[in-house]
């Protein structure tokens, strides 16, 4: 089978492709092997009807469009490798009328990735992202320790004050009737975390332990409980424990009990030193990202519909794993945000054409420098996936991997070498 390509419209190629009539008469016989069990026939056992007369009975076209099915796949793969296309959706078929003892005609119209015209990447000016470590970052890091380590401790015969954690009963009332889902026991509340709906939370400063309290409040219009948007409503709470975080001393002690550091001023160096690598990763990640932000503006390209119609449909199934990981389901995610998959599909598109755009200019520049990604790369990209299974064999899991579809780690690659060969092309200003 040869393909002849015929033109190209946009991203749309259209080629024709010659099924030789010897290549149609073994995937007749193999579509009447795969069906002949269907035919009931008189005068002859089921499954064991001849071709001939199930094709005198039901016409000689009977099992054209089976052939036709058993030989397309393997043609049409053939034919994209041997034209060097990349399709990016499933192409349109269209088969002449077919004669028995004759070549087959098919013809494909499929969209492939587009051509992108590259600008001058290899000037480029970027204003320098540059990120330093405040003493106000440092103690942020000390006090989020800090709390870690805090101890909660009785608050002893004192009024309820901001930062406070409560044990209490409640239950609530509209207009004199108890709501469903309104009540709880011992149910614990910390003072400021805005757990509750607005009110509810500084009703309850200035009152004491075993105090009984009536706290009015107004349910929010955009609740999610329609039958209670905007509605006044009274609490009655009971509060049976006040207790408080007590923060361990900030001093040498504090240090070796978070740290492996015996002095404050060791650990607090430590930080810094951390701190200065995470922000030196996130000026990186930063210049990057500003830098292919750049190289898509100069760059000339028109994309066709369906990658990014494909790259939201990544987006959506990204975030629904995010969605899950939190306990919910799509489909209740959507209702309780009034969202639906079709406002999904327009947040996700900006994002969607940003890395479809990204993407292709990285490979284009890819091509244009003859960048190549080696075994060697490969092995080590693979061995850094395997230490994050430490309980996985690295061998096995590496040679396991070897044996699928590569093609989204060689990309990763590729993508990060065109990144480091282009940083070092950047004038800073």
């Amino acid at each position: 089978m040869k393909a002849v390509f015929d033109k190209k419209e946009k991203n749309t190629v259209h080629f024709d492709i010659e099924v030789p009539a010897g290549d149609f008469e073994k995937a007749l016989q193999q579509a009447y092997m795969k069906n002949r069990g269907r035919f009931n026939i008189p005068g002859f056992r089921k499954g064991k009807v001849p071709r001939k007369i199930i094709e005198m009975n039901y016409g000689e076209e009977i099992f054209f469009e089976d052939a036709i099915n058993l030989l397309l796949p393997e043609a049409y793969s053939n034919a994209i490798d041997e034209l060097g296309l990349e399709p990016v959706d499933s192409p349109e078929v269209d088969v002449d009328e077919i004669e028995l003892g004759k070549p087959v005609h098919v013809k494909f119209s499929v969209e492939v990735k587009p051509e992108v015209k590259l600008g001058d990447y290899k000037t480029i000016e970027l204003e320098k992202v540059d990120y330093s470590v405040t003493e106000e970052m440092i103690n942020n890091e000390v006090e989020r320790e800090r709390d870690q380590n805090a101890r909660i401790i009785d608050a002893g015969d004192r009024e309820v004050a901001e930062g406070d954690i409560l044990k209490i009963d409640f239950s609530g009332f509209i207009d004199g009737e108890q709501f469903d889902g309104g009540s709880a026991e011992d149910q614990e509340l910390k003072i400021g975390s805005k757990q509750f709906i607005p009110g509810f939370e500084e009703g309850l400063i200035g009152k004491k332990k075993g105090e009984e309290v009536d706290v009015e409040v107004t349910f929010p219009e955009e609740y999610h409980e329609e039958s209670l948007k905007g509605k006044p409503a009274v609490f009655k709470v009971t509060i049976n424990e006040i207790k408080v975080k007590e923060l361990p001393e900030l001093d040498d002690e504090f240090a070796k009990d978070v740290s492996e550091f015996d002095t404050l001023e060791e650990y607090k160096n430590s930080i810094k030193e951390t701190l200065e690598e995470r922000l030196k990763e996130q000026e990186k990640i930063e210049t990057e990202n500003k830098l292919v932000e750049k190289v898509v503006e100069m760059s000339e390209m028109d994309i066709p519909e369906a990658m990014i119609m494909s790259q939201i449909e990544s987006e959506i199934k990204d975030f629904e794993y995010r969605v899950k990981t939190q306990g919910f389901d799509m489909d209740t995610y959507l209702e309780l945000t009034g969202t639906t998959r079709d406002d999904l599909e327009l947040n996700f598109r900006p994002i969607a054409e940003r890395r479809v755009k990204a993407d292709l200019v990285l490979e284009a520049i890819a091509k244009a420098e003859d960048i190549q990604v080696t075994e060697e790369d490969l092995d080590k990209e693979l061995e850094k996936l395997a230490e994050q299974y430490p309980q996985t064999n690295k061998e096995k899991f590496m040679k396991d991997m070897k044996k699928g579809d590569l093609g989204f780690l060689k990309a990763g690659i590729s993508n990060s070498k065109v990144l480091d060969m282009l940083m070092e092309n950047i004038k800073f200003i």
